[in-house]
């Protein structure tokens, strides 16, 4: 699996300012905005289907690691 670097508390800007910095870096991005009025919106740069596929099961399998890191066995 991929690494996952976690850019929580990271602010917008960071996030932004890092992606121009390395831009010749990046095959692809897939983005997720929550506006201050409510409205989301969600969108993925030029890229297969497959590979937007991927970015998301290696988002998911960071959010299930990070939420279940603190459950001992036995807990739920």
């Amino acid at each position: 699996m991929s690494d996952i670097y976690s850019l929580h508390g990271t602010t917008v800007a960071e996030i932004f300012s890092s992606g121009l910095e390395n831009i010749e870096q990046i095959e692809a991005v897939a983005v997720s905005v929550v506006w201050k009025d409510g409205q989301i919106t969600a969108g993925a740069s030029n890229t297969t289907n497959e590979r937007l596929a991927f970015m998301l099961l290696v988002l998911e399998q960071h959010i299930k690691s990070s939420l279940f890191s603190n459950v001992t066995p036995g807990q739920s």
